[in-house]
């Protein structure tokens, strides 16, 4: 039997080629599908059936596109209330692979409909020897409950999920549809990409954790925020079947200038420092050099909105149109052909941000020369930020800045690294605040490092 675990690496998502006797099948498979297509021509056997095991909200399928290509038979769990010609499946039922069988077990706690499947080779007996459990038992952690329920219930349900999944026998590997990064879990994911049962049960906290009322406590006292975006990806995933890509025009500087005159918005996948020095006006910098930039743009960008795409070069830019589809924009333009650079060449108007470093903020820090905005998430603001700043996640500035954050002082905007403060200072420029510096290179955290002290606390 042909097992073959295939990532999506921007957005932690992880998606399971099965074959035996010529025939495969995919597992959740993810929007670019070309990875399963080449395997399939690679190792000779015809990809014949996809099955998902829930309606996605971090990420568009590909199932259309697989079905549009292979012709294959899409299988669902039964009560997904999907929208297009499928395969329902329920506990217990069966798809067939060459000598592999494939079997439905009903998980739900993440979705109601959440449905793990249990592998098992008849060439090899009769146990099943892996499991795919998709969102719900994940290398060190479990699937956050509160995506289509109430949180508690989700967490109840999860906890019965995870009793199911443990009756399996130690040896039974376990291949979860996320690893860490992804916003399905929790802070515990692990990066590594497959474990096995044994394993989460002797050293997966929350699988020791006794009782109910305790499991659903720590499940639920920690959730992260939402994306907004993510009921509607789920909405897209329900159907109708997408199955064609987005065609991507390379546009003329003129025309991108045109688009954005009439309400699209560029997003811009450079470094950001190659962003704070030049680019073009009211564009957005989502930078390429971190994962998850689809996910972050899903964040400060209405995927239903014209968006122009620019990168370091139109290979890159194709590439970071690719990773927003998989997001759920479906109003991708076109890029913007030959960059900034060729922005630049037509004689249009550019724009730059001043930015600094951490020891140059904490100089000016000292001097009370900035005010600083912090644009970190809830949890790392409480382990440790400077005291008198600004706190206002990235993503809470899509519309700009509130009226009473500025005081006259040049706003200095910091995160951990760079990346997410560049997002900030782009979406501030872009509403018109004046007084913006990046802080690049470094973050909040490295502050102390330059003595300036960090206070811990909401």
């Amino acid at each position: 039997m042909f097992f073959r675990q295939v990532l999506h690496e921007d957005l932690g998502c992880a998606s399971y080629i099965v074959a035996d006797g010529g025939e495969a099948a995919v597992i959740d498979p993810k929007w670019e599908v070309e990875d399963y297509l080449a395997l399939a021509a690679e190792h000779g056997f015809e990809i014949r059936h996809v099955l998902e095991t829930h309606n996605h909200a971090d990420h568009v399928s590909g199932k259309g596109r697989l079905h549009a290509a292979t012709g294959a038979t899409i299988h669902v769990p039964a009560a997904a209330e999907v929208a297009f010609e499928h395969e329902p499946m329920v506990d217990g039922d069966t798809v067939c692979v060459g000598e592999a069988t494939i079997t439905a077990l009903a998980t739900p706690g993440h979705r109601p409909e959440h449905t793990a499947y249990l592998i098992s080779d008849s060439s090899r007996g009769e146990e099943p020897w892996l499991v795919v459990t998709g969102d719900s038992l994940f290398v060190g952690d479990v699937a956050r409950p509160d995506l289509a329920v109430q949180p508690d219930e989700g967490a109840r349900d999860l906890r019965k999920s995870m009793h199911r999944l443990l009756e399996l026998d130690d040896f039974a590997e376990v291949w979860p549809g996320h690893i860490g990064g992804s916003l399905c879990g929790g802070a515990g994911m692990s990066e590594k990409p497959g474990t096995t049962i044994g394993f989460e049960r002797r050293f997966n906290r929350l699988l020791n954790l006794g009782d109910e009322e305790t499991f659903v406590a720590e499940l639920t006292g920690h959730l992260a925020p939402q994306p907004p975006n993510f009921k509607r990806i789920v909405e897209l995933n329900r159907g109708p079947l997408l199955t064609e890509a987005a065609l991507l025009d390379v546009l003329t500087p003129a025309r991108v200038k045109e688009m954005l005159e009439g309400g699209a918005t560029a997003v811009d996948g450079r470094a950001p420092r190659e962003f704070d020095g030049v680019h073009v006006p009211g564009s957005i910098n989502v930078t390429m050099m971190r994962a998850a930039v689809g996910t972050r743009a899903a964040w400060i960008v209405d995927p239903e909105s014209d968006v122009v795409v620019t990168a370091g070069s139109d290979e890159e830019a194709q590439k970071m149109a690719r990773l927003l589809e998989a997001v759920g924009f479906r109003s991708l333009i076109g890029i913007l052909g030959g960059g900034v650079e060729a922005w630049q060449q037509s004689g249009l108007v550019t724009e730059s941000t001043p930015a600094i470093d951490v020891p140059e903020l904490a100089e000016r820090l000292r001097r009370g020369e900035v005010e600083l905005l912090d644009v970190r998430d809830d949890d790392e603001w409480e382990e440790g930020h400077v005291e008198g700043s600004v706190h206002i996640p990235y993503h809470g500035l899509r519309n700009g800045l509130p009226d009473d954050i500025q005081n006259g002082k040049p706003l200095a905007v910091a995160c951990s690294i760079g990346s997410r403060s560049s997002i900030a200072v782009s979406l501030l420029r872009r509403a018109g605040v004046e007084g913006v510096i990046h802080v690049a290179d470094g973050g909040v955290a490295d502050l102390e490092e330059q003595g300036i002290p960090l206070v811990e606390g909401k």
